[in-house]
């Protein structure tokens, strides 16, 4: 029965294969591009947060020396620091001759006398860069509008202002970036850190830098809190530290008493309102300038190409994988990006943005995968269609085979029994007569055992064979099958050379082992040329009864050596030679030794001949059906 053509028709190598890759090529760079373009700061702020959290932080600079206000000075000075007490302070730190000293902290809620005040103010003037660090920035045209009030205006205020992600990118109120210049003016930062790093001058060589509304900015490469020397406001008012502690070093002065949220930040590594001190927050914002280490980051085209490259090899795995394997591969992939991401961050500092290859992984995969499945229920279908018609040609087939091997054993067997009454008949025959009917004869047996071997093949297919165990001698099966063929032998004057040892009975079902036998050997006599020897030796060893039978034929070819046991398989040499076969004789064989959980095997030499080996346990377990 033919297939319909629906069913059995297959397209062009080029329209069914290279224009669907194509499509679905251009369909997943099409999703990569459009997923590159969505605003995704969250998701990839939330990444760089874990890149800061997760790789080794750097070390900083050394140059930089904090002192802070901290509950217990309160308790201390009874209050927060006068300006009488911040005089003191300027006097020691003046002696100690630092490079910098940067006020964190408005000077302008100084509490004190004027006096106190003026003469604070005056101290100040004595430090070299002593700077209050203003929150404010000034616009182009309002230069000298941030000044503190009298007497302290003589103190320079420098723009140096913290930035948050609040109504922008993140929004999750994290400090991330530092403003390099507002509308061309510099702040304090670059100013402050080329006095150690003079390169930090010239914003050209500032590395990582932005442009981001009116400014330029850096991202800032953090430090976890406590990382920073700190020394509190009382000890140095009170010249407990070592002389020169200070020396050359830039100070930052300001507050960690926890009386204003002003005075924190929320860092990468910590959302907690006061996850860090301001005064901390800008000596890492020193320090990424001082070492020049701040992140850059990679140019939107490497964002689309990765993108891209993701949603290709999702669409790919997606729609020629099996979804476990293919969940694996998208699995290994996303470990992929995740490695390379932090190889580029540490210690190169270049940080590759990954939400939207990672978005690209998940939108691909969810896009596509219904489409994947309306293509393997449509194969399914195909499949069953297809599976329920070879069912019937099979079914049609066996019942075909069945009823013609039947039908065709009648005449033989009508054609053997008038042979042996022309053989027995008192009238003698002629030579050329008997040559006559005894190759009628045997060209009967010949078909009938090639029926037989039909008829076998029809029950296994059907899984029809079952045994019928008994407890027998092998070497008795082996006589009676050797006896059989003693004509054949004789024949071709090829003497069947058998050697057993004594073997206990084992469970076997002996017609069938006698069919491996009989094959096995005649096989052996059919192959080997005329005054020859064929052997057949039986013994056991290790609890199983072994057979060998060992021919003198020509050998089987290597490359031949594991089909010989395949249905339908015959050699190129057997194929040449007169001598016929069905090409079921060994599977029938190996299928009958393998019921009765046994092995056959064969050992060949090309040119010298091959040697079959049947492998019985003595102890059968269960029958197969």
């Amino acid at each position: 029965m033919a297939l319909p053509p629906s069913l059995t028709k297959t397209k062009g190598p080029f329209k069914g294969g290279i224009l669907y890759s194509v499509l679905r090529l251009v369909l997943a760079c099409a999703m990569g591009i459009f997923i590159s373009q969505l605003k995704l700061d969250s998701w990839e702020s939330m990444l760089y947060d874990m890149r800061i959290r997760l790789l080794p932080e750097p070390a900083p600079s050394g140059q930089i020396e904090m002192i802070l206000t901290t509950s217990r000075t309160v308790e201390t000075l009874k209050g927060i620091p006068t300006a009488k007490e911040q005089l003191e302070l300027l006097k020691n730190l003046e002696r100690e001759e630092p490079l910098a000293v940067l006020y964190i902290q408005n000077l302008g809620e100084l509490e004190g006398s004027a006096e106190d005040k003026k003469a604070f103010a005056v101290e100040a003037l004595k430090l070299n860069n002593l700077y209050m660090v203003s929150q404010d920035l000034e616009m182009k045209g309002e230069e000298g509008k941030l000044r503190l009030p009298e007497p302290l205006d003589t103190i320079e205020l420098f723009p140096g202002p913290r930035t948050s992600d609040g109504d922008v990118l993140a929004q999750d109120k994290v400090t991330r970036r530092m403003m390099i210049t507002y509308q061309d003016r510099q702040m304090i930062h670059p100013f402050i850190a080329s006095l150690v790093n003079p390169e930090m001058s010239e914003k050209k060589n500032i590395r990582g830098l932005f442009e981001f509304f009116d400014s330029e900015q850096v991202y800032i490469n953090y430090r976890k809190a406590g990382t920073y020397p700190m020394t509190t406001f009382e000890d140095v008012m009170d010249k407990r530290f070592e002389p020169g502690h200070f020396k050359n070093k830039i100070v930052l002065i300001g507050n960690d008493h926890g009386g204003s949220v002003r005075d924190y930040v929320k860092t990468p590594f910590s959302k907690d309102a006061k996850a860090m001190t301001l005064v901390e927050l800008h000596a890492n914002m020193l320090d990424t300038l001082i070492q020049n280490k701040a992140p850059i980051q990679a140019t939107p085209w490497l964002n689309v190409l990765v993108t891209m490259l993701t949603s290709i090899i999702t669409v790919y795995v997606l729609f020629t994988m099996k979804p476990i394997r293919s969940l694996t591969i998208l699995a290994a992939t996303g470990g992929v990006l995740l490695v390379f991401s932090a190889i580029a961050f540490w210690p190169a500092g270049y940080w590759v943005k990954m939400a939207h290859p990672f978005l690209a992984i998940f939108l691909c995969y969810y896009f596509f995968i219904p489409y994947r499945l309306i293509i393997e229920n449509r194969r399914s279908w195909e499949y069953f269609q297809k599976n329920k018609l070879l069912s019937q040609v099979e079914e049609l087939k066996g019942n075909f085979i069945s009823m013609m091997s039947h039908d065709l054993k009648t005449p033989i067997a009508r054609i053997q029994g008038m042979t042996d009454v022309i053989l027995k008949d008192q009238q003698p025959l002629s030579t050329q007569q008997r040559e006559a009917v005894d190759t009628i004869r045997h060209s009967g047996d010949d078909l009938l055992k090639f029926i037989n071997a039909i008829l076998n093949y029809g029950k296994i297919e059907s899984q029809g064979v079952e045994l019928h165990m008994q407890s027998r001698d092998v070497n008795s099966l082996l006589k009676d099958v050797i006896h059989k063929h003693e004509f054949l032998a004789k024949v071709k004057r090829i003497p069947i050379k058998f050697e057993s040892e004594p073997l206990f009975p084992i469970q076997v079902d002996p017609e069938l082992m006698k069919q491996v036998f009989s094959n096995l050997i005649e096989n052996a006599i059919k192959y080997s040329p005329e005054e020859s020897q064929v052997h057949v030796h039986s013994e056991e060893i290790n609890g199983k009864v072994i057979v060998r039978v060992q021919d003198s034929g020509p050998g089987i070819p290597e490359d031949e050596v594991n089909n010989i046991f395949m249905k339908f398989f015959r050699s190129k040499n057997a194929k040449s030679s007169p001598i016929k076969g069905s090409g079921l004789g060994l599977y029938l064989a190996k299928y009958f030794t393998e019921l009765h959980q046994g092995r056959l095997f064969v050992e060949s030499t090309y040119g010298k001949g091959s040697t079959f080996t049947v492998e019985l346990p003595l102890e059968q377990g269960r029958s197969h059906a």
